[in-house]
């Protein structure tokens, strides 16, 4: 199954603003109290917010395509667009997500082989994400793909205050 990667550009902007409150949806909806989701998916994917993003030059998003159909999407920060980590040598994998009817198909792991050779063209040393403690399916994800814990930062969804694990990936093992 051969997907294709395409970056984003402000053109996308109302497409990718959909993709990411979907996903996020149903991701996280059912988890999460409905007042500060609410107020969370206002604000996170408000169509001004997502042009913002795409106009960041340390920012990139990039739509994936399997047979041009729209499968999911991810994020990458470098620099001072990164929200914890920011150095010169690192890579954020902010946003990775596959859309509800495309999951469990293999597409995951596609995406971050894709996004790891992003990073060494970029000359990164490091990937790194933030992924919520209670998201069990997504860590052992990443654990499988030779991610590790490092630390640990809040996130908050509306008021409601929640704990993600900051995981690399050492991408001189590659």
């Amino acid at each position: 199954m051969e997907l294709t990667f395409t970056k984003c550009s402000l053109k996308d902007a109302e497409q990718l603003r959909l993709i990411s409150e979907q996903t996020f949806v149903n991701a996280f909806e059912k988890d999460n109290d409905p007042a500060d989701f609410k107020d969370y998916i206002e604000k996170a994917f408000a169509l001004n917010k997502i042009k913002s993003e795409l106009l960041n030059a340390n920012s990139e998003f990039y739509f994936v395509f399997r047979n041009d159909i729209l499968v999911g999407y991810f994020k990458l920060n470098v620099l001072f667009a990164q929200s914890d980590v920011k150095r010169d040598d690192s890579i954020e994998l902010e946003r990775i997500y596959v859309l509800k009817e495309y999951q469990n198909l293999g597409l995951g792991k596609q995406f971050l082989h894709h996004i790891k050779n992003i990073a060494l063209v970029k000359n990164k040393k490091m990937l790194w994400l933030g992924v919520w403690e209670e998201n069990v399916r997504a860590i052992k994800f990443y654990k499988r793909h030779g991610f590790i814990k490092f630390d640990t930062h809040p996130y908050f969804i509306g008021s409601d205050e929640q704990t993600d694990w900051l995981m690399q990936f050492d991408l001189s093992t590659l």
